[in-house]
């Protein structure tokens, strides 16, 4: 690795709740290389924590989707043209762009074309739909950072240049998780069997998917009335948009916790997840899972009628393994009662389960790899270049 600097401007651009913990993870990384870090943009609580100064949230930048974005596309147009004038007068020694690539990739490709140096952390699922946007990532980045292995592959029969530096999310989860520790600080009786909803960080998500999973838990309680249920929010709103389901269902047997959706996944005997890096975290704390996805109709009207999605899986833990490890349900498929049938059906399958656990150590060693400080290295050469 070259040299570090002694000073090094960085300016950071993450979205919503993963996006801020990559970027803190990211932030700590750096500063322990080079002690006189200056970093801003925008940022959530983690990345401010560790000193980022924020000119806007993370979750501000939290929508997603072909057409979802359009009702918000004045305020983030706004966001982006201020940001633009803003680091092309600071100019930074780099801009990361963490995820949100429908917000990142353009604004990257002005800054570079302005003659900055651009960095993206977490790859678009470019390898999953729209294959097109690999060169439009091309002309944005002089670097893509992976935090999965078989993405590489991908930019490299395009021409991009690209870094596979592990998840930071397998070197902060054990190997080995404590179960009973993460039941004794939740106040879960050990002998309970416990099932987390996480229907996920962004708004639209938990619109499209909370319903669904509060009635899948009602339909599970019925046919098994000793299970419990915990709910871990990503964020105040969207806890007054899944409550708001709760009351819609009239049906409240369900713990709602403000974050803790590690603890909660630590917890649980399985869970049901909203397709996203949530599903990941589950795979990481070795718990079972059922996973489930539903775009806006119109979306999911023109990914099909185009042929936008390349892959046969959507859910990470079978994209990681390469085959169906875990249930994943799209779409039309999303009702309470396949859902609550799965859910079922992975707390009930022990020789399935032996094999999930084997195999979600064998992703999680693949993935640990000190993603942050990987990172953070190929940022510093990239910089010394």
């Amino acid at each position: 690795m070259a040299s570090s600097p002694k000073v090094l401007e960085l300016a950071l651009v993450a979205g919503e709740t993963s996006g801020d913990q990559l970027g803190a993870a990211l932030i700590r990384a750096l500063r322990a290389r080079v002690p006189q870090l200056h970093c801003f943009g925008v940022a959530g609580p983690l990345m401010s924590a560790c000193g980022c100064e924020a000119w806007a949230s993370a979750h501000d930048l939290a929508v997603m989707g072909l057409f979802e974005p359009l009702k918000h596309l004045p305020r983030l147009i706004g966001l982006r043209r201020r940001l633009r004038k803003r680091l092309a007068a600071e100019r930074p020694d780099v801009f990361v762009g963490i995820d949100s690539p429908a917000f990142n990739l353009g604004l990257a490709q002005q800054l570079r074309r302005a003659g900055l140096t651009t960095v993206q952390y977490v790859s678009p699922q470019v390898w999953a739909w729209r294959q097109g946007r690999v060169h439009r990532i091309a002309r944005a980045y002089d670097l893509v950072l992976c935090l999965l292995p078989f993405e590489v592959d991908f930019y490299a029969r395009h021409g991009v240049r690209a870094l596979f530096v592990g998840h930071p999310l397998a070197d902060q989860i054990p190997l080995d998780v404590d179960r009973l520790r993460a039941r004794r600080e939740l106040g879960i009786d050990p002998a309970a069997t416990v099932v987390a909803l996480l229907p996920g960080s962004r708004l639209g998500e938990v619109e499209r998917l909370g319903r669904d999973f509060l009635a899948a838990a009602r339909w599970m309680q019925a046919r098994r009335p000793t299970v419990q249920f915990v709910a871990p929010m990503a964020s105040a709103p969207v806890q007054r948009v899944f409550e708001r389901h709760m009351h819609s269902l009239e049906w409240r047997d369900v713990r709602i916790l403000d974050g803790e959706a590690q603890r909660a996944l630590i917890a649980a005997d399985a869970a049901l997840i909203a397709s996203g890096t949530a599903t990941l975290e589950a795979l990481l704390c070795k718990r079972p899972m059922v996973v489930a996805y539903r775009f806006s109709a119109l979306t999911y009207t023109v990914i099909k009628r185009l042929g936008l999605v390349k892959v046969p899986y959507f859910s990470q833990p079978n994209l990681l393994a390469g085959r169906r490890l875990v249930p994943e349900f799209l779409q039309d498929e999303v009702t309470p009662e396949a859902l609550g049938a799965a859910v079922l059906g992975q707390l009930d399958d022990r020789a399935g389960g032996e094999e999930l656990q084997r195999e979600f150590r064998r992703v999680h060693e693949t993935l640990r790899l000190g993603g942050a400080d990987r990172a953070a290295d190929a940022i510093l050469d990239l910089v010394a270049r």
